[in-house]
């Protein structure tokens, strides 16, 4: 490492001993998981120092670092035990919305994000779908300025603290399956919008079902173009799996 790592090494661990409580790295250290009023904290604490979204360009709140002080980072917080920043919000829908979004979309999502005022789950998996993401069959029929979505998705991570879930849903169902998917993001709020527990074998409640009956959702929530879901979803792997 060069000096000015070595530097940036020194920062982390002492932005972590003034902001990441002792008790707390012994939880999660002794395989406890942390609240979500503690990860939000955390978060906070690090969105405050500029170091929530390393991924993000300068310009949406991101901050340049090199692989070297990603590495660094990743490392001293692992050491640590702090909470894992969520994914959904971070690294998956905020990239997308930074590449697709629009600047509507952009300008009110993307600070909610940064701030933790929004937590977001991912609405992927659907019962007997197994991982052909393709073969998702839960329909959203155009109504006017809105879109009437019905379906299921499963083992929806953290769903039970989520106020937005991204959803891929099927808008056309002819041609290749692929190409009948449009991206969304829906309020958890929204009439029929329901989550379902599913309690792991460990005891634990992180993954659930979501139930979509007659939601409501209106168009300007589209991301990219109606029916150029998988492309949009495709993107948002490159960054979920790096």
């Amino acid at each position: 490492l060069s000096k000015s790592d070595l530097a940036f090494k020194d920062e982390v661990q002492n932005f972590i001993n003034k902001n990441h409580p002792e008790e707390l790295g012994l939880k999660i250290g002794n395989g406890g998981k942390p609240t979500k009023e503690e990860t939000i904290n955390w978060q906070i604490a690090l969105n405050d120092k500029g170091w929530l979204a390393p991924n993000w360009p300068i310009d949406y709140g991101g901050c340049n670092w090199s692989p070297i002080q990603r590495y660094i980072f990743d490392q001293e917080t692992a050491f640590a035990n702090t909470p894992q920043i969520i994914p959904f919000g971070v690294n998956m829908i905020g990239p997308v919305l930074i590449n697709y979004g629009t600047e509507k979309q952009k300008s009110y999502f993307l600070p909610k994000i940064l701030k933790s005022e929004h937590w977001w789950c991912q609405g992927y998996s659907e019962p007997g779908s197994g991982s052909d993401l393709a073969s998702l069959k839960t329909k959203a029929e155009r109504k006017g300025d809105f879109f009437l979505i019905n379906g299921t998705k499963t083992w929806t991570t953290l769903a039970q603290y989520a106020d937005w879930m991204f959803c891929l849903v099927r808008t056309n169902n002819t041609g290749k399956p692929q190409e009948g998917i449009t991206f969304v993001m829906i309020d958890m709020k929204t009439q029929g919008v329901s989550v379902e527990p599913i309690i792991t074998i460990d005891g634990s409640h992180e993954v659930n079902t979501v139930y979509l009956e007659d939601v409501k959702v209106p168009l300007e929530n589209i991301i990219f173009e109606e029916n150029k879901g998988w492309t949009v979803a495709k993107y948002l792997l490159s960054h979920e799996r790096t």
